[in-house]
């Protein structure tokens, strides 16, 4: 078996194709889809993911504002300002840039933002609508794995689905979003005893383990989905075992999940690649977040 690729990057346009028109649906009635950034100092971190968030922004017809705060704001002065973000009707949502400095709480700043614009879907009380299952905003990584889960035909439906990792970004709001689709998930961790005998009796598995080649194909049941939401960066070698140098003489690095993927494929019937899995479609998780928050509006 030969485990056939979900291919992130078509799922994600052909998701951007679907927004772009709903986006001009939007602006015909008067409502017009404005994601507001706000970003505490300049970490460099986040500066490629800013301007990642402003292209795919503009390529389906949002209107993006970034605006830059001093590092030394306080935690009490940023809240109020994002409060008084919350009551500008022209700011459909809002998405605070991490990292925050330290000493700023980031749960607190983005618990400050109205679940009716929070773009990521993180603050508590958006947590809290997705526990009782009518969130309308939620985690966009999570969102993403879901939808990659669902493009593939399968039913979703009674399936066993094993999830590596309990976070809040991924692990528990999977489990949510995948229990309202009647599937029954075991959520894993560092914790867990018997990790292979999870694993090896789920029809679905999502992997967010953080580390790289955490799961292998002697650990998945054959005919599952594998979505790995691992990003890795590690050392390249070639086929002799030798470092992979780059033209300054330095060993490569290439990016990889937490799903050993040689292995895993060729058990699984689906599997999502790394990169081109799950982090286009989590960009796109994003737009949709902002759309939906303007029909909110």
């Amino acid at each position: 078996m030969t485990a056939q690729l979900i291919d992130g990057e078509a799922l994600a346009q052909k998701i951007r194709n679907e927004l772009i028109r709903e986006v001009e649906t939007l602006k015909e009635t008067g409502k017009n889809p404005h994601l507001f950034a706000v970003q505490v100092g300049e970490d460099p971190s986040s500066q490629v993911y800013i301007r990642s968030q402003a292209k795919s922004c503009e390529e389906i017809g949002l209107q993006y504002t970034l605006e830059s705060l001093p590092k030394d704001i306080t935690e009490a002065d940023l809240i109020r300002h994002i409060r008084g973000l919350n009551q500008n009707p022209s700011v459909t949502a809002i998405i605070v840039q991490m990292p925050l400095p330290e000493g700023i709480n980031a749960q607190r700043v983005q618990s400050s933002v109205v679940p009716e614009k929070d773009a990521e879907g993180m603050n508590l009380a958006s947590m809290g609508r997705l526990v009782h299952g009518n969130a309308k905003l939620a985690p966009c990584t999570a969102m993403a794995a879901v939808e990659l889960i669902k493009s593939t035909g399968v039913e979703i439906r009674g399936k066993e689905v094993t999830i590596i990792g309990r976070s809040a970004i991924v692990g528990k709001p999977v489990a949510l979003l995948l229990l309202d689709l009647h599937a029954t998930p075991t959520i894993c961790h560092t914790r867990t005893r018997d990790m292979a005998f999870h694993t090896k009796r789920a029809d679905i598995l999502v992997v967010a383990a953080g580390k790289a080649g955490f799961l292998g194909g002697d650990m998945i049941k054959p005919g599952a989905i594998v979505i790995d939401v691992g990003i890795n960066r590690v050392p390249e070698y070639d086929a002799a075992g030798r470092p992979v140098l780059n033209k300054q003489g330095k060993q490569r690095q290439k990016t990889v999940g937490d799903v050993d993927f040689e292995s895993a494929k060729k058990v699984a019937a689906y599997i999502t690649p790394v990169p081109g899995g799950v982090g286009p479609v989590t960009t796109v998780m994003l737009l949709r977040n902002v759309v939906e928050a303007a029909k909110l509006a």
